[in-house]
């Protein structure tokens, strides 16, 4: 049986200040049912858990470059170990977070081979496809 979800957990740094950060655990989540997104549950000391849903393209071309406009902004800073930037603004304020490159690639490869980049519409279309069959079956 094929799981239709990818997770994984991730400690990234919320970066306070060019001087200050904590990590904090991130949930990360793909689903085969919506899936050009992913999800990433943040942890926060003393607050509810706090989801942000973003397209799972924008994170795959964050690993490579700078990408992203407006409320969310992905780009690498390089490093040893390699690290990714994740930008994240709200009208109740904004959070800079480093993450490990090498973490979420490999999530980002899980994700793939449960849909390939590419192939998300597929899923769907036969989906709707056998409905349409198992629908006329009923009607005869």
């Amino acid at each position: 049986m094929q799981h239709s979800t990818v997770q994984g957990h991730l400690a990234m740094n919320l970066v306070v200040s060019p001087e200050l950060s904590f990590p904090i655990v991130v949930d990360l989540g793909y689903e085969a049912g919506d899936p050009y997104a992913v999800r990433f549950t943040f942890h926060l000391p003393g607050d509810a858990p706090v989801t942000w849903v973003f397209a799972r393209e924008l994170l795959l071309d964050g690993l490579g470059g700078p990408s992203g406009e407006g409320d969310v902004r992905i780009g690498p800073l390089g490093g040893e170990p390699a690290e990714v930037s994740i930008a994240l603004c709200s009208p109740n304020g904004h959070a800079v977070l480093h993450a490990r490159a090498a973490a979420l690639a490999a999530f980002l490869a899980r994700a793939d081979r449960l849909v390939p980049v590419g192939r998300e519409s597929i899923g769907k279309e036969l989906d709707a496809e056998l409905a349409d069959i198992l629908r006329g079956c009923d009607a005869g």
